[in-house]
């Protein structure tokens, strides 16, 4: 290698690795560090174990946190309130260790107060949810605010996110009876009635039957009876499918023409009458109506040789 080729190498991977610094590799998630005030907190929960010094008794002393106060410090730096600080939610007075009884009465700060969902709020109000536990029921019940994102890209995780909200509670009996007094519904038991169980809990989220038909809202969150609950298969698997509006529609969106029905629902989902090729979709209307054609033409045959 000449002198002239060597200062052109040695140019271009100067210049690709001053490119790599500044540009972000597809795919790959930008790293947030951890504030020093959050780190403070998730000093103690953060873990399932957290010590003080305690001065009554002069010694240092260790206890198992509550383990519904603990937080996972990866989901919340992948959350979208990661760049929060604890206190914007929580009152300053929590800095302090030990926190002062009264504070566990203190109501919590609302996500209203920052989030203008005044259309949702309205859905939450007619929810079934809402009818069965008024104020009680919240958004962090299930939203939990330090690890809730928004999953849009990827069908397959979103429906997986979806769902896990739903079961948090739905098949979490300890959770479930924090708010009900009666018996946790058995899942699988009440939804024996759908054929293909497993497939369906894969590829389609609780909200696509547990909502309006015709709910086209940005979220869904007008949760219905379990007796308004979808039943009709023909509403999920048809060419006017449900699922178009709901949990394909970003999909939809890229291809709003042609192909979507073929490309996107049947990769996981039947839908009756329909095929992975458009050019066979057109045939098949040619042959209906040239077999339709045919049936006319010859009931007009025979009533005319019948004069």
């Amino acid at each position: 290698m000449n002198m002239k080729n060597l200062i052109f190498t040695l140019l271009f991977f100067a210049v690709a690795m001053f490119q790599s610094s500044f540009v972000k590799a597809e795919g790959e998630e930008e790293k947030v560090e951890m504030s020093p005030e959050n780190r403070h907190c998730l000093q103690c929960h953060g873990n399932k174990y957290y010590s003080f010094y305690n001065e009554v008794a002069e010694r240092t002393e260790h206890k198992l946190m509550n383990p519904y106060f603990v937080i996972d410090s990866v989901s919340y730096l992948q959350g979208e309130h990661q760049g929060h600080y604890c206190t914007d939610c929580h009152l300053e007075d929590y800095n302090t260790y030990p926190h002062a009884p009264e504070l566990k009465l203190e109501p919590k700060i609302s996500c209203l107060l920052c989030h203008d969902f005044s259309a949702i709020e309205e859905e939450v109000s007619q929810s079934v949810h809402y009818e069965a536990l008024g104020d009680q029921f919240h958004c962090e019940l299930c939203h939990d605010p330090h690890s809730n994102k928004i999953v849009k890209s990827n069908i397959e995780e979103l429906i997986e996110y979806n769902n896990s909200r739903c079961l948090n509670c739905h098949n979490n009996i300890d959770k479930y009876q924090l708010l009900v007094s009666h018996k946790n519904p058995e899942i699988l038991k009440t939804h024996s009635w759908l054929p293909n169980q497993t497939l369906h809990f894969q590829h389609v989220r609780c909200i696509e039957c547990h909502t309006a038909v015709n709910d086209t809202a940005e979220a869904l969150h007008h949760i219905l009876p379990k007796e308004q609950a979808v039943r009709k298969c023909v509403e999920c698997h048809s060419t006017n499918s449900m699922l178009s509006n709901k949990l394909y529609k970003y999909e939809k969106a890229k291809d709003p023409k042609g192909g979507f029905y073929n490309t996107v629902i049947l990769n996981d989902s039947y839908v009756i009458g329909a095929n992975r090729n458009k050019y066979l979709n057109n045939i098949s209307l040619l042959i209906f109506a040239l077999t339709f054609g045919g049936i006319f033409i010859h009931i007009v045959m025979r009533i005319i040789k019948r004069k």
